[in-house]
């Protein structure tokens, strides 16, 4: 699949600043801005841009990011990692995603052996195949779904109970999955495998023994991708050197381990796609569903912050042994949390692949990235900015 052309326009002053600027100052930025790619913000473009980029910056600061997952709501991360890449402030040494965070964090490090806008350029084009795959299998809309929520799927609710009755194996039984043929046009897994650019975690779940797996950059493949992201009610577990994985999201959505024995850089950045808190008790059985099931893939990463705390707390405090400390890390931990901007949707949204929708929760991620931006950069490398004890324990 061809990548569209991103054409490059004049930069011109945002009107969106909500500040007059004289002519004088205008022509001074103006000079001051590379030619960059420049495209409005709406569903059919490429990627959306609030703004000029100004050339006239430090060094961007070196950060790792953990990627949950979270179906179609991948799409939310690919707005934050969309803007973060805008921006051009930070520079990613490691990735470590789940399920659809796996895909994002692949198709990242695939478009970065082209730079920033060739990584944007990618997820752009990932998430619209995405969405045109699944709309050859999605019902044709008719005028009465029109006003319809998310949470109202009857398709889905079907597919559900016969879930409940029959696996995969029997469903499915030419194990088709269509990610396979998106991935696999989207993503040259052999030159990525070359990439040293970015270090990536792909994180899944073996089947026989219930503990975690994780794939280095050598070893990503298509396949890999897709035993991340093998929820076992829907498709047939993947096989991968003889062993069989499910979603990597039952024992770490996503994991943080690798970021920080195989990265240089303190920070983790990570990306929440599954709200942690949510206002007041579910009432009906599809709402306590869909919050036991951000509980449970939650878990992992919450045990595992709680241990990053514990390390802390023994440097902090000079429990270790000065000939000791140089053996850990002191890792910075940083969160783009999805709560309020992702409380309003079900778990059948999940499911979804309109494109309305998918840019719709890439341009909530993007604003989201913006004020996160705007309120932590200056943190970055200096201290975390969540407070493990507060949240956490």
């Amino acid at each position: 699949m061809k990548a569209k052309t991103i054409t490059k326009a004049t930069v011109k002053t945002p009107a969106s600043a909500g500040k007059t600027i004289s002519a004088g100052v205008a022509k001074a930025a103006t000079k001051r801005v590379a030619k960059k790619t420049i495209v409005k913000s709406s569903a059919s473009s490429p990627v959306a841009v609030t703004g000029p980029a100004i050339i006239k910056r430090t060094e961007p600061k070196i950060i790792n990011m953990a990627l949950q997952g979270g179906g179609a709501h991948g799409a939310f991360g690919w707005g934050v990692m969309d803007k973060f890449l805008e921006d051009g402030r930070v520079q990613v040494e490691g990735l470590s995603g789940t399920s659809a965070g796996s895909m994002n964090a692949v198709v990242y490090a695939y478009g970065m052996l082209k730079g920033n806008d060739g990584a944007r350029q990618a997820m752009h084009d990932f998430w619209k195949a995405i969405s045109d795959a699944g709309q050859k299998f999605a019902p044709k809309k008719m005028p009465w779904d029109i006003g319809m929520s998310q949470k109202e799927n009857p398709l889905q609710d079907m597919m559900k109970s016969m879930m409940s009755i029959l696996s995969p194996y029997q469903m499915n039984p030419m194990n088709y999955n269509p990610l396979k043929e998106v991935l696999e046009q989207q993503v040259d897994f052999e030159e990525l495998e070359r990439s040293k650019k970015t270090k990536l975690f792909i994180c899944a779940t073996n089947v026989r023994t219930g503990k975690v797996k994780i794939f280095h950059t050598p070893e990503v493949t298509s396949a890999t991708v897709l035993a991340s992201a093998c929820l076992p009610q829907v498709f047939q577990a993947v096989e991968i050197n003889g062993e069989h994985y499910w979603d990597g999201g039952y024992m770490g959505n996503p994991v943080l381990y690798p970021l920080f024995y195989y990265t240089d850089s303190r920070d983790v950045v990570i990306l929440h796609i599954n709200p942690i808190e949510r206002p007041g008790p579910p009432t009906t059985s599809a709402d306590i569903a869909n919050r036991l099931n951000e509980i449970t893939f939650n878990s992992s990463l919450i045990k595992e912050l709680r241990s990053v705390y514990f390390v802390q707390q023994l440097l902090d405090n000079g429990w270790i042994k000065d000939e000791h400390r140089e053996k850990l890390k002191y890792v910075l931990i940083h969160s783009v949390r999805a709560d309020n901007a992702m409380s309003d949707l079900s778990s059948a949204s999940k499911m979804s692949s309109d494109w309305a929708f998918l840019t719709m929760l890439r341009d909530r991620g993007r604003a989201l990235a913006t004020e996160w931006l705007q309120h932590n950069f200056d943190h970055l490398g200096v201290r975390s900015t969540v407070d493990l004890k507060r949240e956490f324990l």
